[in-house]
This record gives structure tokens, C-alpha cells and sequence, in this order.
């Protein structure tokens, strides 16, 4: 059974970093997206930061030069650094995996959240 576990959301200072950690268990075939999107209240959510099926990665102009995500393909974990964190930041953080299966169905999964917020 395919899971994404987020962690290391919570409270932050303004301009301050905070990591975002997701660990996939399962088994992905055919990743086309792999990534982090995120939803204010009220609003719809929207990507961040993703890789491609090449493996490169896209970040909202949002948040250019201040995201970095990376994978450790040991651990099986997707990461988000992010820095200099601004109001605007405040949402929740989802990890998202999509792509095809090996009997060519479309997958989508998301994890359940973890939540971030400007301590200001």
C-alpha cells in the first residue's frame, strides 16, 4: 500500500527556514510528478515545488530562490527546504506522487498535511 507521511511543519518566525520532510513507503511505478503543493484556507491548492518525469525540478515564481526540494532515493523521502519564509507561506503542505501503473492506470497520492504557519 502506497503512503506519504509528512513532517516538520509548525511555528516560524518571518524570514526564519523551516524543513519539510515526506517519506514515501509502497511502490511507485512510473513516477510522472513528484512533489509538494499546498492550500491556504479558502483557497485552492497549488504546486511548489515538483519534479518532472526527467527529474527536473519546477517551484512556483512564489517562491523561486527560496524552496529547494529534494529527494533521497535511500531513505525514500521527498524534502522541502524552505527559507526566508514570509506570511504568504503560511498554509498547509501536502507531498503528492502521480504517474502510471504498470497496467496503465493513472495514480494520485497525497499525504495528509502538515500544517505551517508565520508565528508573527
Amino acid at each position: 500500500q502506497v503512503q506519504l507521511v509528512e513532517s516538520g511543519g509548525g511555528l516560524v518566525q518571518p524570514g526564519g527556514p523551516l524543513s519539510l520532510s515526506c517519506a514515501a513507503s509502497g511502490t511507485f511505478f512510473s513516477i510522472h510528478v513528484l512533489g509538494w503543493y499546498r492550500r491556504a484556507p479558502g483557497k485552492l491548492r497549488e504546486m511548489v515545488a515538483t519534479f518532472n518525469v526527467a527529474g527536473s525540478p519546477s517551484y512556483a515564481d512564489a517562491v523561486k530562490g527560496r524552496f529547494a526540494i529534494e529527494t533521497d532515493n535511500a531513505k525514500n523521502t521527498i524534502s522541502l527546504q524552505m527559507n526566508s519564509l514570509q506570511p504568504d507561506d503560511t498554509d498547509v503542505y501536502y507531498c503528492h506522487a502521480a504517474g502510471v501503473s504498470g497496467s496503465n492506470v493513472g495514480y494520485s497520492y497525497w499525504g495528509q498535511g502538515t500544517q505551517v504557519t508565520d508565528s508573527s
